[in-house]
Parts: structure tokens; C-alpha cells; sequence
């Protein structure tokens, strides 16, 4: 009788056994699956909404906290210059001025010098630089906020005060309008220090970021406006900049967001003067360094009431100025699909 080879597999009234075995674990599999779908997708849920639930908190509570002085003040807080802790008698339009002016001075500042500087490591720079030179700027962007409010004091403003600042009133100052602004004694500390120091703090952050962003500008797109004879800022400027608008944007809204919300490299450099005056050259005041100075010492209720009021109108300036380049963005989109 020949050997005949047997299967170890017993035939089973649906199939063989292997494919039950095969079924069951793939069963399994998918039910394992399923279930780590569903808590992947709980966990990232909750981490997100996590963020709006802090976001949240902090409103809420900068809104309690600001109850008392908007019922003693009313929207007079706002458009009020005194600020008298020891007659409790507050007004937040010197913080609120400064803030906006040193950012101002800032952005100005910092948005073309970290263009060219984005400009330069994407497009122009030489292989060999390229790392060393995007590795400074990095370096920059992680210098503590402190480092540049001590350096901007003992080292920036008397150099500014000895060399740059007499150069401005003699030739700036002497015009008939803007004349006002580069005014006053030369102490070195005031608007336009803090402002310079912050338009140094913030070029990292936004040449970083456009950097990044017109990196991803693909090189067929470029090399082609190339080959029909563009010269390489017809390049920039009709390719890299379009397709990476939404990127710089939001490079110069986390530069602006940083020069809002500076505290220490402010408040080393402004002066901390509760005074309004139309010359850059005079000590001032911001939101923050306000905060930084008097949140310690606060004693009465309704002083401290108005400090958390102070940090509402500085979140609700970050929310105008974000929502402005959400409007932006989405004007700018709607043009592009009329064309």
C-alpha cells in the first residue's frame, strides 16, 4: 500500500479549522483595532479641548477679577491716564499706549530686517554659510527674555543714548512734524528703546518662521520662472511670497504676539513712568511691565482688581490683532479666486 501524505487540517462543516483559527484572529485583530481607534480619538479630543477649556478659564477669570474696577470706573478705566494707587484712582490709557507703540516700533523694525534674512538663507546664501547662519538665528530665538532686558540696559541704551540719539535729534528732530517725536532729554531708556530691544527680540521668531515656509516652495515652480527670464525678486515676488503668504503672516502675528507680551526685556528699558508725552525719547509705560512692577505690592482690592483689568485689554488687543490677519488671509483668498 503507498504512503500517502494526510492534511493536519480536520475539514469543519463552514471550512477548515486553519480558516476558523484565521477568521477568529483577524476578529480579534480588528476588534483590538477598534477599540484603540476609539480611545486614540478620545485622548486627542481631550487634549484639544483641554487647550479651549484653559483658554476659557483664563477669560472667565480675567473677567471676574475685572468686575469691580469697570463697576467703580466704567469704559473710563480705559480712557483715563491717571494711575494713583494711593487714592485708588486707575486708568489704563498710558499702559495701553505704550504697548501698542513699542510693538509697533517692533514690528516695523523687525519685519524687513527678518525678511531679507529669510530672503538671503533660502535664496542667496552660499551652501557653507547656510547652516551656520540659520543656526544663529535659531540661537537668537532661544536667548531668555531677561538676557536681552539686561544687555538692553547696561549695554544698548547708554550706546544709544551717546551715539544714536543725538544723531536723531539733530536730523529727524528738526522737521516740522515728526519733529515732536525725536525730542526730549537723551537718557537712553523710553519708547523707542524698549521698542528697538523688542524688534531685536522678535527677528529670530518671524526669520525663522519664513524661513521654514519658503523652504517648502517647491523647486520646479521657482526654476521655471527662472527659465522664462525672471530676474530672482520677480521670483520672490510673483512666486515665493504667493505661495507662502499664510506662513509669513503668521510668522509676523508670532513676532507681534511675542512684542505684546514681553514683560522683563520692557520693563528693563521703558523707563516706568506713568506720563504721556509725544517723544519716543521719553520713559513710558506697558501693559506688562505695569503688571511686573505693581502686581507684588498691591494692596487694596480695587488695585488689584485693576491690574487683572490691565491683562484683559492685552488679551482683548491679542484677539483684535489675530482676528485682523484671520480677515486678512480670508480677503486676501477671496481675491485670488476672482482672478
Amino acid at each position: 500500500m503507498s504512503a500517502q501524505s494526510t492534511s493536519s487540517t480536520i475539514p469543519m462543516p463552514g471550512g477548515t479549522m486553519t480558516d476558523s483559527i484565521s477568521h477568529a484572529q483577524m476578529l480579534s485583530t480588528m476588534r483590538k483595532q477598534r477599540i484603540q481607534d476609539f480611545l486614540f480619538h478620545k485622548v486627542t479630543m481631550l487634549f484639544a479641548l483641554s487647550v479651549l477649556l484653559v483658554l476659557v478659564g483664563i477669560i472667565i477669570s480675567l473677567i471676574m477679577e475685572s468686575v469691580p474696577t469697570f463697576k467703580t470706573f466704567g469704559l473710563g478705566f480705559i480712557f483715563s491716564a491717571e494711575w494713583d494707587p494711593v487714592n485708588d484712582q486707575f486708568g489704563a490709557l498710558i499702559p495701553i499706549v505704550g504697548t501698542l507703540i513699542t510693538s509697533v516700533i517692533a514690528l516695523l523694525i523687525a519685519f524687513p530686517v527678518s525678511f531679507g534674512i529669510a530672503l538671503f538663507l533660502t535664496e542667496i546664501c552660499p551652501a557653507w554659510l547656510r547652516r551656520p547662519l540659520g543656526t544663529a538665528v535659531e540661537l537668537l530665538a532661544g536667548v531668555p527674555s531677561i538676557i536681552y532686558g539686561i544687555w538692553g540696559l547696561f549695554v544698548f541704551a547708554p550706546l544709544f543714548a551717546d551715539y544714536v540719539q543725538p544723531v536723531l535729534k539733530s536730523t529727524l528732530g528738526k522737521l516740522p512734524v515728526i519733529g515732536q517725536l525725536f525730542s526730549g532729554p537723551m537718557m537712553g531708556i523710553g519708547i523707542l528703546t524698549a521698542g528697538l530691544v523688542l524688534a531685536i527680540m522678535i527677528i529670530p521668531f518671524i526669520a525663522s518662521v519664513m524661513r521654514d515656509v519658503f523652504e517648502i516652495v517647491p523647486a520646479v515652480l521657482k526654476e521655471s520662472a527662472y527659465g522664462l527670464g525672471c530676474t530672482r525678486w520677480e521670483v520672490v515676488r510673483k512666486i515665493v511670497l504667493p505661495y507662502t503668504k499664510t506662513g509669513v503672516v503668521g510668522g509676523v502675528m508670532l513676532g507681534l504676539g511675542r512684542a505684546l507680551g514681553e514683560t522683563m526685556a520692557v520693563t528693563f528699558v521703558i523707563g516706568n513712568t506713568n506720563k504721556l508725552s509725544w517723544s519716543l525719547f521719553a520713559p513710558g509705560n506697558s501693559i506688562t511691565s505695569l503688571l511686573a512692577n505693581e502686581f507684588g505690592e498691591a494692596q487694596s482690592a480695587l488695585h488689584v482688581s485693576s491690574l487683572f483689568s490691565l491683562a484683559l485689554i492685552l488679551f482683548v488687543i491679542t484677539l483684535i490683532v489675530l482676528s485682523a490677519a484671520k480677515l486678512m488671509l480670508a480677503g486676501m483668498s477671496r481675491k485670488e479666486g476672482t482672478k
